[in-house]
């Protein structure tokens, strides 16, 4: 009996064959038409995510698996690749990248792997550790990926105690520059302040993007309880003062607990 995964796949495909021959919004779309809808497509899946709605998350993988057979329809019609090299492409990765699983290579840790990892794709013919890293990833995203670029070839620090004093050594270095007002200088060690306190968010097993994302979620949450009791009384925002607008505030903190 065929494994149903299989069978699901084809069908995506063959669906996927008659939107591109018969569907005009379809035949018009390249891959540089999608890219932006993609880049959207993973935004929502990381929200679902975020919000651990599984639902969401399966129809999210979903509209991105449409995209992967939507480009590697666009590249058999180049005749440049199709789905089948893609798959393989990836299966040969992988196979070589864990030589600890389909070789003989022996490993004891989860770092151990991350460091062959690296080694791996230097052989492979990658100029820099870091050259893996996208260019067009958002600013703390990129910094969290360099820094465990880095720390796979044991570019790092011992322990957080020394990543916070460098936390604190960069705080020390801002204001300096920030009692000079050299304005180009304190977005200079703004910058190393950030890098440093996502170092030690490593170190303490929290994913900065994930904490930060969390706390504009609950910044949304309570400004939007606090414009909707002050709807309720009838009184304008903007007319307040922020003495005022605290009170309010507050409550609406109080009030998810």
């Amino acid at each position: 009996m065929e494994d149903k995964r299989l069978i699901a796949f084809k069908r995506l495909l063959d669906i996927m064959d008659d939107l591109r021959e018969k569907c005009p919004w379809d035949r018009k779309q390249s891959m540089q038409s999608l890219r932006y809808l993609t880049i959207e497509e993973t935004y929502e899946l990381s929200d679902a995510i975020m919000e651990g709605n599984l639902d969401e998350v399966k129809k999210e993988l979903g509209d991105l698996l449409l995209h992967i057979v939507f480009y590697a329809k666009i590249g058999s019609e180049k005749q440049a690749f199709d789905i089948t090299d893609v798959i393989n492409g990836i299966c040969d990765k992988l196979i070589a990248r864990h030589p600890h699983i389909y070789g003989d290579v022996k490993v004891n840790s989860e770092e151990e792997v991350k460091a062959n990892w690296e080694k791996l794709k230097l052989k492979e013919g990658n100029k820099s550790v870091l050259s893996g890293v996208p260019k067009s990833l958002p600013a703390m995203v990129k910094a969290i990926r360099l820094q465990e670029k880095a720390r796979g070839i044991g570019f790092d620090w011992d322990n957080k105690q020394q990543v916070w004093e460098k936390v604190q050594e960069e705080i020390r270095e801002f204001k300096t520059e920030e009692d000079k007002g050299n304005q180009e200088k304190m977005e200079q060690e703004f910058g190393d302040i950030l890098f440093a306190l996502i170092n030690y968010a490593r170190f303490v097993n929290i994913n900065p993007e994930d904490a930060l994302e969390k706390t504009n979620k609950k910044f949304i949450s309570r400004f939007q309880k606090m414009e909707k009791q002050i709807n309720a009384e009838q009184k304008d925002m903007h007319q307040m003062n922020l003495e005022q607008l605290d009170k309010y505030w507050e409550q609406a903190k109080n009030n998810e607990n």
